[in-house]
């Protein structure tokens, strides 16, 4: 039991969770049901061969690197090392690119 303050009357507080508005949390849930729900149906086409396989992780990676320099480049101060990131960012989306064609 939660109690107000030292020597007051004991009375339940609520926990501040119960009243909190939705949130990101709740976001994060739906957007990885999504992913799962995504996934399922990816799985419904069968096994992947191990070519498939390899070339699924390749993009998976290059799409969490470019959310990576995104990122980076939203907190970067230095101007030298924002270039850095942009050229990054650009190569990363001509590789991604080559994996739509």
């Amino acid at each position: 039991m939660l109690l107000a303050r030292v020597g007051a009357a004991p009375r339940r507080l609520e926990p501040c969770w119960e009243t909190m508005a939705r949130g990101w949390e709740s976001k994060s849930v739906e957007a990885q049901m999504e992913t799962a729900e995504g996934g399922a149906k990816d799985q419904s086409k069968g096994p992947l061969s191990p070519e498939q396989a390899d070339r699924l992780r390749k993009k998976e990676g290059l799409v969490l690197s470019r959310s990576r320099v995104l990122q980076d480049l939203e907190t970067a101060r230095n101007p030298r090392y924002k270039e850095i990131l942009r050229e990054a960012l650009r190569h990363l989306e001509r590789e991604l690119e080559a994996f739509a064609e």
